[in-house]
């Protein structure tokens, strides 16, 4: 089967949202309280959508997993030691979700291996992101993929624990 990753429908966001509500679920049944009720919100989705940024993996007729991918730099994200300049052109990953049902088989490391080709082919000098400082899981990841950790951001609204930022240089 192949695997395609394309834009999501504006009719789409409410199964993106039992996805991520599945998700948040999942975590908080491990501990770790990364999401909840306020993030992520309808509103996050309906602008990731508006700006044409909002991506979604569904293989036939099953939502496997999405991803938000922007070269909008969120005011947060002002105060890290990014590894490139501030204001350079850089895409910013947010809100990846691979359903529970779907985990461990692949599709986050297609998502980001979307992400990451997207950039360099659209002349992007490095990827940028954040993931919660007490999801090993993630961090993990991120590292295994070759992102360098950075400073912490915190989203106090999500979580009194910080978000580790990282990026991706070409």
């Amino acid at each position: 089967m192949e695997i395609v990753i394309r834009p999501a429908k504006k009719t789409e966001i409410d199964e993106i949202l039992q996805l991520t509500a599945a998700c948040a679920k999942h975590l908080i049944s491990k501990g770790i309280y990364q999401w909840n009720e306020h993030y992520p919100s309808r509103t996050a989705f309906e602008s990731d959508w508006a700006d044409q940024s909002l991506y979604i993996l569904k293989p036939e007729d099953t939502l496997v997993g999405t991803v938000v991918l922007s070269d909008h730099r969120d005011a947060e994200y002002d105060p890290i030691n990014w590894l490139t300049p501030l204001q350079s052109h850089c895409l910013y990953v947010h809100r990846l979700a691979v359903h529970p049902n779907f985990q461990g088989q692949g599709y986050a490391q297609q998502l980001m291996d979307f992400a990451e080709h997207k950039a360099k082919t659209e002349g992007y000098v490095s990827v940028r992101l954040d993931t919660f400082s007490q999801n090993s899981r993630n961090v993990k990841f991120y590292e295994q993929r070759g992102y360098t950790r950075l400073d912490d951001v915190y989203f106090p609204k999500q979580s009194e624990f910080p978000f580790h930022c990282y990026e991706l240089v070409f």
